[in-house]
């Protein structure tokens, strides 16, 4: 219908919209001045703890400034009681002492057909209430105590009972006055093709009242209790009043105790939301006989930002959630999306309510999975990469579900988070035994057990990545060497003294190893007193892929390795304070003694690069095995010994 003009100038000029929302929020007077209008209070359209949903009364407009929800009166009323906008418009008027505009004859004759339809749905309910405390209710009442829905649980939910006869609703409602054609376009009868009087659509059944956000019944549902029926579960058709796919079951109730900090939880059908409501679960509902629609999601946004779908852990369980999930993709936003709790297999809420309590449920809640793991969870489980065709596949199918996401920060999110859980599947792809938990020198049948390098979330932040320097690096290595191999700790005893390594924890790591940290009984005790200091060296990749962490078993080979670490990072450190002291001394143009010294500290570099490595014994070899002449490793010692090891002092002469 339309309205005349002004009309609704009028109806938002008379109502306070401090008083409208006043009724749905609890004011915090701290932040609020009444007397400027000026409101404040935690938004009723999302969960939150500080009050960011403002009201300004003199405007006529609120705003959260968390979740964005904006509009006036006619919109807080159609928002919090899911009201159409005519409806809104109405219920305000009558607030505000305001006659509503004559309608025309045929909008009035169609709410009034409403209004009519929905007596009738009120009064079918009461007919069937009566049936079942009814000695023919007597079946339908035993199911319900096995169950566990009591009389007063019964009365609560306003359960019913159909009798198995033809005609007993159309009958009953007719007593009442209602005509015949109500009563079939209410739902609740139905006319056979053949010209017949109408009959009852539900037969034996027990009956579940649907009402919508504001409490009237517009619908019913029916268990049938034969096991050969059709349909277990039988929904009423669709009518003026009833679209199920715009409604859920319990949304009423459901909405009030969100609106109080609940979740709101969706589960399958009646008896799961009447299960889990009695449980304490208040916020639960249901879609009605249909997969979620997009009617539905919105509502359920309307209600709580992030929604919890609980499904069966079965396979028609688990599409279902995915089905969901190809529906919110496009229409997800910042702080709103779902959450997915899958049951364990073979039980619905129900079942896990009786078998293990609420606690049990409550622990399936707080598991819930986010959209983006179910979603990967359906392109990867129970398939194959070993191949790049395979993998390729897989990299379209998920690029193919992200941009559907219409948010682009969103999008941006979704696809960092499936590049680190493809980086997570496509390397464990490649191991071809299960791996252990790593401890340092782990012997198996009197070998060590040699660790596999395994990526991991701090490989990005590795020094090799993020560039820090080659002594860092090398001094990583040593370590996770000398843990691996703890004998060679005292081999190298006299050099590892004269280091000081650049991160303190690390050169906290390098002094207890040094001091009784090398036999059995001091390395156990250093990795239960440092036991994360460990473990966050070898999450590094560098240490974990290094040769002689890697080959475990080989203590001659991981000898050499060390040795050669060692003189590397003496000389990069040489020749680094080398030039640096040589910088200081400049003083207009370099004298000789400069050049000389900045020569020595490059041919230490080379000599480093490709030269000794410190080996068994009191020699050098060089890295293809060939052993040095005595003249030369006198030269190199000469010239490493010049070198001072600390980080702090000045070469020595």
């Amino acid at each position: 219908m339309s309205l005349p003009a002004g009309f609704l100038d009028e109806l938002r000029s008379r109502v306070s919209l401090s008083q409208v929302v006043g009724r749905k929020v609890v004011w915090d007077m701290r932040k609020s001045n009444q007397g400027k209008g000026d409101m404040w209070a935690p938004c009723p359209f999302h969960q939150e703890k500080s009050p960011s949903f403002h009201v300004d009364d003199r405007k006529g407009f609120y705003y959260c400034f968390g979740c964005h929800a904006k509009g006036d009166a006619l919109n807080f009323v159609m928002e919090t009681e899911n009201l159409g906008f005519m409806e809104a418009v109405e219920l305000l008027a009558r607030e505000a002492g305001m006659t509503m505009p004559a309608r025309d004859p045929a909008a009035a004759k169609k709410a009034d057909r409403r209004s009519q339809l929905a007596e009738v749905m009120e009064e079918a309910v009461k007919y069937f209430r009566l049936q079942l405390k009814t000695g023919g209710g007597q079946t339908a009442r035993d199911y319900l105590d096995r169950r566990g829905l009591k009389g007063d649980a019964q009365e609560r939910w306003q359960i019913g009972w159909a009798p198995d006869t033809r005609q007993g609703a159309f009958a009953a409602l007719q007593a009442k006055g209602f005509a015949p054609d109500l009563i079939v376009d209410a739902g609740i009868c139905a006319t056979p093709d053949d010209g017949r009087a109408p009959y009852d659509r539900f037969r034996g059944r027990i009956i579940f009242p649907i009402r919508d956000g504001r409490g009237r019944a517009i619908s019913l549902g029916g268990r049938s209790l034969d096991p050969n029926a059709w349909a277990k579960y039988l929904n009423g058709p669709e009518t003026e009043l009833f679209d199920k796919g715009r409604n859920l079951f319990n949304l009423g109730p459901a909405r009030e105790a969100a609106g109080k900090g609940a979740p709101l939880l969706v589960a399958e059908g009646y008896m799961d939301v009447i299960a889990l409501v009695e449980a304490g679960f208040k916020s639960t509902v249901a879609p009605l006989g249909t997969a979620v629609t997009e009617d539905q999601l919105r509502m359920m946004w309307r209600v709580s930002p992030e929604p919890i779908i609980a499904l069966d852990g079965d396979t028609a369980g688990l599409r279902a959630a995915l089905r969901v999930v190809d529906l919110a993709l496009p229409l997800i936003e910042a702080g709103q999306s779902l959450r997915f709790a899958v049951l364990p297999a073979g039980l619905d809420p129900d079942d896990l309510l009786k078998a293990q309590g609420a606690g049990a449920m409550r622990a399936v809640l707080d598991g819930a999975q986010s959209m983006v793991n179910l979603l990967w969870q359906r392109e990867t489980e129970g398939r194959s990469f070993d191949s790049p065709e395979r993998k390729a596949a897989l990299d379209k199918s998920l690029n193919d579900a992200i941009m559907r996401i219409k948010d682009v920060t969103i999008r941006k999110h979704y696809e960092t988070t499936i590049k680190s859980l493809s980086w997570k599947l496509f390397s464990q792809s490649r191991k071809s035994t299960p791996r252990k938990e790593w401890m340092p020198n782990q012997r198996t049948k009197g070998k060590p057990w040699q660790p596999e390098p395994r990526p991991v979330a701090t490989t990005k932040t590795s020094a090799l990545v993020i560039g820090n320097s080659d002594e860092r690096v090398l001094e990583q290595i040593i370590l996770g060497a000398l843990l691996t191999h703890p004998v060679l700790t005292s081999r190298f005893e006299p050099v590892l003294e004269r280091l000081e390594f650049s991160d303190p924890v690390e050169d906290d790591l390098r002094l207890a190893l040094l001091h009784g940290g090398s036999d059995a009984e001091g390395l156990e005790k250093l990795l239960a007193e440092r036991r994360t200091v460990v473990e966050t060296l070898f999450n590094q990749n560098h240490v974990m892929s290094a040769p002689p962490i890697r080959r475990a078993d080989d203590l001659d080979y991981a000898e050499i390795c060390v040795g050669d670490m060692l003189r590397k990072l003496r000389t990069v450190r040489g020749g680094r304070r080398e030039v640096s002291e040589a910088a200081e001394d400049i003083d207009g143009l370099a004298d000789e003694g400069l050049t000389w010294r900045l020569t020595q500290a490059n041919e230490a570099r080379f000599t480093a690069a490709k030269g000794p490595q410190m080996a068994k014994g009191e020699g050098f070899i060089a890295e293809n095995g060939v052993e040095m002449d005595r003249e030369e490793v006198e030269e190199a010692r000469n010239l490493w010994d010049r070198i001072d090891f600390g980080r702090s002092g000045r070469p020595k002469r």
